[in-house]
């Protein structure tokens, strides 16, 4: 009979949360960079405290 060592549930479980959030955090900056909404929000933004200062 052939043994072999399982991984602990709580390394597949960190190993997963891990990949998770790097998906996660890939997916909001390609839709920060691609949204254009977003970029006019930020260009105002910028205009709006150049005025201020």
């Amino acid at each position: 009979m052939k043994t072999y060592n399982k991984p602990a549930p709580t390394k597949i479980l960190a190993k997963f949360d891990n990949e998770l959030k790097n998906l996660l955090a890939n997916d909001l900056k390609e839709f920060m960079g691609r949204n254009p909404f977003l970029m006019r929000k930020k260009q105002a933004m910028t205009q709006n405290t150049l005025f201020v200062a």
